[in-house]
């Protein structure tokens, strides 16, 4: 594609991430345009059309083939609740368009894959929305970590991650026919991301998981409690909640000191940092202005976005098996053998 080319964006899904986060972003990239938008109500979608200022001559779509049936449209953002992913993208890759896909990719593992070799057949670009890694203060630590040589925590030993909300009502993701993990795949799934990518993607060699469900009684958990092993011997815990506000904190502990990231957690690319009790200083930008930013430059140069679908699809694996494991401590525990 011309590396000067405008690339006409479409979104799937007009709600509250698109609406304050993925599309204020992408109207800030010089390189592309918000073209139209799809959403399961069309007096909602050209709502959100007019308040955002699609571009396109007819820009609000209630159908998803005429959606794509637009010739001038050239990648799409799919924002849609985490079960409508798999059909959707695959959709979008099959009419030639690229595609950016909110996290989780996909709600089970066989979808991941589907969704990145559909990509793979038509040629279009996959990307995965991992905003976390688009903090300016992550991104200033990833660096300093990567080679333990000269990394001022020397070897990394262990990370923690906590990142808590406390919700009002159960949302989508806790309904069955939407959603297939509540904590894990609004927050749980950016904690796991964040620690395999400051691990350079290392390979897990065991996991566990223990959930719970306090508040709402949904089937989906409220608060999941993960633990890993790295093949390196690493270890990390992740704790995840929507019915709690803690302090929302990354510390990476090595062979020579700790950095600790404080209120980092979020969408606004804020908080602070400290490394072996200094502060760390850098410059908050929207983190996710820079995810859609790489997505489109991914498009428009031929390369791979920093968040690949295979990324997304390692994910997704991750977090069904942690699922799977709950399930079978829950399990065991009904019938007394724990």
């Amino acid at each position: 594609m011309d590396k000067t080319k405008t690339i006409r964006v479409g979104l799937i899904g007009p709600g509250s991430i698109a609406d304050e986060r993925l599309i204020p972003a992408l109207s800030n990239i010089e390189a592309a345009v918000f073209w139209s938008v799809l959403g399961r109500d069309l007096e909602k979608a050209k709502k959100f059309s007019e308040k955002h200022g699609a571009a396109a001559t007819q820009a609000a779509f209630a159908d998803l083939d005429a959606f794509l049936a637009d010739p001038q449209l050239d990648a799409v953002i799919v924002a849609s609740p985490d079960k409508l992913h798999a059909q959707q993208a695959i959709a979008c890759a099959r009419s030639g368009k690229h595609v950016f896909v909110e996290k989780p990719l996909a709600t089970s593992a066989g979808d991941a894959r589907a969704i990145v070799q559909a990509c793979q057949d038509a040629g279009v670009k996959l990307a995965v929305g991992y905003h976390l890694r688009y903090h300016a203060g992550h991104r200033k630590v990833h660096s300093l970590l990567a080679d333990p040589s000269t990394s001022p925590i020397g070897d990394i030993r262990h990370i923690n991650v906590s990142w808590t909300l406390q919700s009002k009502v159960a949302d989508w993701r806790a309904d069955d026919k939407l959603g297939q993990w509540w904590s894990l795949a609004a927050l749980g799934t950016h904690s796991l991301d964040l620690v395999t990518w400051l691990l350079a993607g290392a390979k897990v060699q065991s996991t566990t998981c223990l959930t719970a469900s306090p508040v709402f009684g949904s089937a989906h958990d409220e608060t999941s409690l993960v633990g890993l092993v790295f093949e390196s011997g690493v270890t990390a815990q992740i704790l995840s909640s929507v019915v709690m506000r803690a302090p929302r904190v990354v510390e990476i502990f090595g062979s020579k000191g700790a950095v600790r990231c404080l209120e980092t957690l979020g969408p606004r690319g804020t908080g602070t940092i400290t490394v072996n009790g200094e502060e760390l200083k850098f410059e908050p930008v929207d983190p996710y202005e820079g995810e859609i930013a790489d997505f489109v430059l991914s498009v428009q140069s031929g390369g791979q976005p920093c968040v690949s679908g295979a990324d997304g699809a390692a994910n997704v694996e991750l977090l069904e098996q942690l699922a799977g494991q709950s399930a079978q401590l829950k399990s065991a525990a009904s019938e007394g053998f724990c």
